[in-house]
């Protein structure tokens, strides 16, 4: 089986190194196409070329992955797939454009480099070809994760857009403090502030550009900031009810706070009982 690439960045080599085929790239940068090309011992073709293989796959950014479809569907002889990311509008240009063949809709949920992962699958239009190609996916050790294009794509509107837009909003607003004052919670968001800001920005812009999630974040922080005592108390309590059974809830309530702050009744706040931050 052939399989041609189209977008050689490090989503497109890692698929090409995951997949048990002869690989050709194709990328708006000639020079990223002969390295990933390089990497996994494929070729280079032409973007714009005529040359036709039995899988396509798309590996470009997700605000580009409709258009791309509709330039590159015609290459494909058996089957079409992604992974952009983003599955509606990419399972509905591939209906549009490749009505006949095999379809398939593929997300790593992972970095190239952290794989083996979980990949996200919707099966539009399934066959030997994408049966096979997601055989070879499984049997680098990636668990496949079975759903629906609108499931996916609503969980990514949290798991990624509102996600991403909690710790870049910490990242900008967070102040340097001295060394000694950490604490765990702190560290747990300073660690990710760093991991989510040595990535490729425009990766995080295309992905608030296509989910919805960043204003909910919006509007849940103004609400914190704009609350009083007792309105931050019901906040709070809310969220623990989204998060904590009633087990968890007890548990926290002798266990303590995950942060060091000590737990303590209301009897004991008002009284002045310590409840320090460490």
């Amino acid at each position: 089986m052939d399989v041609l690439i189209v977008g050689a960045g490090s989503m497109g080599t890692w698929f090409g190194d995951a997949v048990d085929a002869r690989i050709a790239f194709a990328d708006v940068d000639e020079d990223t196409a002969e390295a990933a090309a390089e990497a996994v011992g494929g070729e280079v073709a032409a973007l714009e070329g005529d040359g036709t293989y039995d899988v396509v796959c798309l590996a470009v950014p997700m605000t580009h992955v409709t258009e791309s479809i509709r330039q590159q569907a015609g290459r494909a002889r058996r089957a079409i797939v992604d992974v952009s990311g983003v599955m509606e509008p990419a399972l509905t240009a591939m209906a549009t454009h490749a009505p006949d063949l095999e379809r398939v809709s593929l997300h790593p949920l992972f970095a190239p480099a952290r794989a083996p992962g979980s990949i996200a699958v919707v099966r539009d239009r399934s066959g030997p070809a994408t049966d096979e190609i997601i055989a070879a996916l499984e049997g680098r050790g990636n668990v496949l994760l079975e759903t629906t294009a609108a499931d996916h794509d609503r969980a990514m509107g949290t798991v990624q857009a509102a996600t991403h837009a909690a710790v870049l909003s910490f990242a900008l607003a967070a102040e340097s403090v001295p060394d000694g004052f950490e604490t765990p919670i702190y560290e747990d968001l300073r660690r990710l502030a760093r991991q989510v800001t040595a990535g490729t920005p425009r990766v995080y812009a295309d992905i608030q550009e296509t989910f919805d999630g960043a204003d909910a974040v919006a509007d849940a922080a103004a609400a914190i900031a704009d609350a009083d005592s007792d309105e931050l108390e019901s906040l709070y309590r809310a969220a623990a009810a989204q998060w904590h059974d009633e087990t968890d809830a007890e548990s926290a309530k002798i266990d303590g706070g995950s942060d060091g702050i000590e737990a303590g009744s209301d009897a004991d706040r008002r009284g002045g009982g310590r409840g320090g931050d460490g």
